[in-house]
This record gives C-alpha cells, structure tokens and sequence, in this order.
C-alpha cells in the first residue's frame, strides 16, 4: 500500500475525544453516597449490588466497570476490625458476661454491618474507575 493511502486513511479516522478532567474525591464522595460520579444525579445501582448499564440522567457508561472482588475483601478488613475491637472490648469491662449475649450480639453485627457496608464501597471502587 502506498504511503499516500496510509496517511490518507489516517486523516479520515474520527478524532478520540479529549478525557475530561474530574474530581476524585467527589467522584470517590458520589461513589459512597451512591448517585452517579459525573453528575450526581442518576443511581449507580437499580439494586442492591446491580449496577445500571448507564446513568439515567447524564448517560455514562457503568457496563464496563468491574469492581469484583475488592470491595468484598475491604468490607471483611473493615467489619473484621469494627468487631474484632468490640469483642476484646467488652471481654475486657464484662469478663463474665453470658456467651449467649456474645452469641446474639456479634453475630448479628457482622451481618448487619457486611450488608450495609458492601454497596458503599463497590460504589466507591466503581467512581474510582
């Protein structure tokens, strides 16, 4: 092929559009609160961990993001720590309190702070991407 036709082809390619320029700690601040990082006005999420293939209201594209397997892991270092200090905690100011309260209190805490905490930071590790 001729170098003519080369460059020829090369000019009629569309132009990438430029990135533009964006706030992480915003886009980290929407990720953890939910709405979309750009705009702040769709959802990232139409369930409680299903992410929307697009914004709703500004259009950006969430269907390629993958956040897989680290907001899992921080949210085990995150309740392990939360609960791990409260068990030895109160072993230390009640050391003769009943294992059934240990039995019903942890837990209980733990599911409840795994499932409140797991949407929260997949949504942040999507806004960072």
């Amino acid at each position: 092929m001729p170098i003519d036709m080369v460059s020829t082809a090369a000019l009629t390619c569309e132009p990438v559009p430029a990135k533009r320029d964006r706030n992480v700690w915003q886009s980290l601040q929407r990720g953890l609160a939910g709405p979309c990082p750009p705009c702040g006005e769709g959802k990232i999420f139409y369930r409680y961990l299903k992410v929307n293939d697009r914004c709703p209201a500004c259009g950006e594209e969430f269907f390629h993001h993958r956040a897989d397997d680290a907001p899992p892991y921080v949210t085990i270092v995150v309740v392990c720590h939360i609960v791990g200090t409260g068990i030895l905690t109160l072993d230390t100011f009640k050391p003769n309190l009943p294992i059934m309260y240990h039995m019903l209190i942890w837990p209980a805490l733990t599911l409840a702070l795994c499932l409140l905490l797991l949407p929260l930071f997949k949504g942040a590790f999507i806004s960072l991407q």
